[in-house]
């Protein structure tokens, strides 16, 4: 490629879910509720858990940690996807592209490995209930927190460099609704074959790893549940672990979708969809499953509003 056929590209434009304008004002109406119930859902999990003297057990701080993850990935890509529902230029300047990537991308892969923590702490409590508190210490909590964060921010760092150190050749139309790799990937000019490698290896490796990790996991307590003797006991184990087990089948169904294919096996009209799900969708979801199937949520939230009517007008 000649060095003059190269532009030095200032801003990006963003397709977008749809390009049928009929369909603008109903989807913005629908992503903005799906939106403000995820942000007040997450706020209001961390806030809670944060506040309520019950909730503070290894539990409720990795729930509070996928709280804030899912409130960081949506926030990443919901604003912006929502003022381009009702601006006339869909465009996104090229720094906030390469931000937009990097923030998503740490989130994403944080959210994977504190999912098989909250697996492991299940695993603790249920297999070894007496250990519990001496092997989920606040130091090992925090390990197991800080370990995906640090991983996550510096395979983000690597990647969005690797795109954005790379040649683009003037084309800045992204066929999807925010600045995902695999769209920016073929607006190079130069060869993609070492950054799909990278991501290849490592969604594989992120994606199989942390699955692995759940999957043990839930054997182990699997095994611990059928020697149960009381009814009860088994009953009460499953409920701890089906909202986990929810989650985690939805999200990485829809990433092994995504992310671990060829470039060219991919449909962006069928990955807009599934991003949609997982960027907005889940992050909404995920204080539901978790709280309204939880008796000691349900019984802080009871507390707090009991206490907000016993104050004095």
């Amino acid at each position: 490629m000649n060095r003059q056929n190269l532009t030095v590209l200032t801003e990006f434009i963003l397709m977008g879910i749809t390009n049928r304008p009929e369909l603008q004002a109903p989807f913005f109406g629908l992503f903005l509720i799906i939106y403000t119930v995820s942000v007040v859902g997450n706020l209001g999990m961390i806030i809670l858990t944060k506040v309520d003297s019950r909730l503070q057990t290894p539990m409720y701080f990795f729930l509070r940690h996928l709280a804030f993850i899912d409130l960081g990935y949506s926030s990443a890509v919901a604003p912006k996807m929502l003022v381009n529902f009702v601006a006339d230029q869909n465009t996104i300047p090229y720094n906030w592209c390469a931000a937009q990537l990097a923030f998503f991308i740490l989130f994403i892969i944080s959210e994977l490995f504190i999912l098989s923590a909250m697996a492991y702490d299940r695993y603790v409590a249920i297999c070894n209930p007496l250990l519990y508190t001496i092997v989920m210490s606040q130091r090992v909590c925090w390990v197991l927190v800080a370990i995906p964060y640090v991983y996550s921010a510096c395979l983000s760092l690597i990647t969005t460099i690797k795109i954005f150190m790379a040649s683009f050749c003037g084309h800045n139309v992204i066929r999807h609704f925010y600045c995902d790799n695999l769209p920016l990937l073929t607006l190079l000019c130069s060869s993609t074959r070492d950054i799909e490698l990278i991501i290849l290896i490592f969604s594989a490796f992120n994606l199989i790893s942390s699955l692995l990790i759940v999957l043990v996991s839930y054997v182990l307590i699997l095994m611990a549940i059928l020697r149960m003797n009381s009814a009860e006991g088994r009953h009460k184990a499953f409920s701890t672990c089906g909202s986990h087990l929810t989650v985690v089948v939805v999200l990485y169904a829809t990433l092994f979708f995504m992310y671990v294919q060829p470039k060219s096996s991919h449909s962006f009209d069928t990955d807009k969809i599934a991003s949609a799900f997982y960027t907005l969708i889940i992050p909404m979801l995920n204080p539901m499953i978790y709280s309204l199937r939880n008796k000691e949520v349900k019984g802080a939230l009871h507390r707090i509003w009991k206490n907000l009517h016993i104050l004095p007008m």
